[in-house]
């Protein structure tokens, strides 16, 4: 971008704070916020996926990487256009500066043709039945026993009282088709060296029934999830990876906006094992609701 551009793009950014997001407002008083410090907080952290304080130096206008300045500014103006929920942006904010705790799950998402809802008890006999099927469990090591499905979908369920996200159940009009959700990775992984850190990661991830694929559930219910996850709980980012055979996968990854960083070898797999090469994929908050402002 160059220095004219650069100064235009301000004095977009200026206007938009100061006159034209104030000047909605008195049209809009169900919006949370009215003046031009708030609505410069609020897309400042959306854009910067954090409080923006914490990455750029004030004044913001003047510091800001011109992309993230750019994606600001297009927050701003899909607000204006009915686009973007100008009360969600103002949660994440408020959750990121420790001003608001979060919300409890709630008991399901709606989909277009399914829902993401909260685990059952009576979700244990097809969940054993998807973890049995070779086709669906293969690119992992070995398909499940009934036992040890019973034990992954309890773990599985916990996670949303543990961390307030998690896998959901996907329910379509036939019945229990798989999970798709949130998680913390219950072991540790050499990540470090592609991302920088190895702990508080937050993972996406999916397993359909075979009856399931080929119908859009795992795009269309992660960013479901995605979007609650982000919103509601303020997570600033997520990864994703498997091994680098599980092309279905990728893909998805892929149509989720999902960056491919780097691969690794999978410490649960032994030397030599097809599937102990993996790839990582990330997706943060901010570009996420870019997409979403497009």
């Amino acid at each position: 971008m160059s220095p004219a551009e650069a100064e235009a793009q301000q004095r977009r950014w200026r206007a938009l704070v100061d006159e034209r997001l104030p000047d909605a407002a008195r049209e809009h008083p169900d919006w949370p916020v009215s003046r031009n410090h708030c609505f410069a907080r609020i897309l400042l952290d959306n854009a910067c996926g954090g409080p923006w304080r914490e990455s750029v130096a004030p004044p913001a206008w003047a510091n800001m990487p011109p992309e993230r300045l750019a994606l600001a500014v297009s927050l701003g103006e899909a607000v204006l256009a009915g686009r973007q929920d100008l009360a969600a942006l103002n949660h994440r904010s408020l959750l990121w500066r420790r001003k608001r705790s979060v919300p409890p799950a709630p008991r399901s998402l709606p989909g277009e043709g399914f829902s993401l809802r909260r685990w059952r008890l009576a979700d244990d006999a097809p969940f054993a039945a998807l973890c049995a099927d070779p086709e669906v469990m293969r690119f992992f090591p070995a398909p499940k026993t009934a036992r040890e499905s019973q034990i992954e979908a309890r773990a599985l369920a916990r996670r949303f009282d543990e961390d307030g996200f998690g896998p959901w159940v996907v329910e379509a009009p036939e019945g229990f088709c798989g999970f798709v959700g949130c998680w913390r990775p219950a072991r540790p992984l050499p990540l470090g060296t592609l991302i920088g850190q190895e702990t508080g990661l937050v993972e996406i991830g999916w397993r359909l029934a075979r009856h399931a694929w080929g119908r859009g559930f795992a795009v269309r219910g992660a960013r479901a999830a995605l979007a609650d996850a982000f919103s509601r709980c303020a997570l600033t980012e997520v990864v994703a990876y498997t091994a680098d055979l599980n092309a279905p996968s990728r893909r998805v990854m892929e149509r989720l906006g999902m960056t491919e960083t780097g691969g690794f070898d999978h410490p649960a797999l032994p030397e030599g094992h097809p599937l102990r090469p993996h790839r990582l994929y990330r997706l943060a908050a901010a570009d996420f609701m870019a997409g979403d402002a497009a």
